[in-house]
């Protein structure tokens, strides 16, 4: 595949590491993953402790809430730095909601709570005002279907 002009191609690799401990003859089969991407490090990876995962291992769901934070605070952090706002410090504590709606699992919302710390000066009603704007042009946010809340605290260091 190529990416066509005005786009960026990602490529990632996975592999069923879990094949080594048996087939799937029965429903305990192992669900250990390797997500491979060229130079960096691998993900080990599972499903989640619900559906019979590692609970000591990344899964798909996690991924997902993860890249949708971090979506969020690295476009949040590039507007800031386009407008004025000297951002110090960021966090997040993201939560998302998978349940089962008709006979399928899915994500129905997630909440981000970014707590931002801002240098003195900086005018507080626009660094909240930010948040909005990041989220209507992060990636990941336009690439999901389901509702996500920006609950954002930011404070001024002095």
């Amino acid at each position: 595949m190529s990416a066509p002009a005005n786009s960026h191609l990602f490529n990632a690799h996975l592999t069923w590491t879990g094949a080594a401990k048996g087939p799937t003859a029965t429903p305990d089969f192992s669900r250990d993953m390797k997500v491979s991407i060229e130079g960096k490090p691998d993900i080990a990876g599972s499903s989640a402790p619900g559906f019979r995962g590692d609970p000591k291992a990344h899964n798909p769901e996690d991924l997902l809430l993860s890249a949708l934070s971090m979506c969020h605070a690295l476009t949040y952090l590039a507007v800031c730095a386009g407008s004025g706002v000297q951002v110090l410090a960021y966090e997040d504590h993201a939560e998302g909601v998978l349940e089962k709606v008709e006979r399928n699992f899915r994500f129905t919302g997630a909440t981000l709570r970014p707590r931002v710390v801002v240098a003195a000066g900086s005018n507080l009603d626009r660094a909240n005002s930010l948040h909005d704007k990041a989220h209507a042009n992060c990636f990941i946010a336009n690439s999901i279907n389901f509702p996500v809340k920006i609950e954002a605290e930011i404070t001024i260091r002095e």
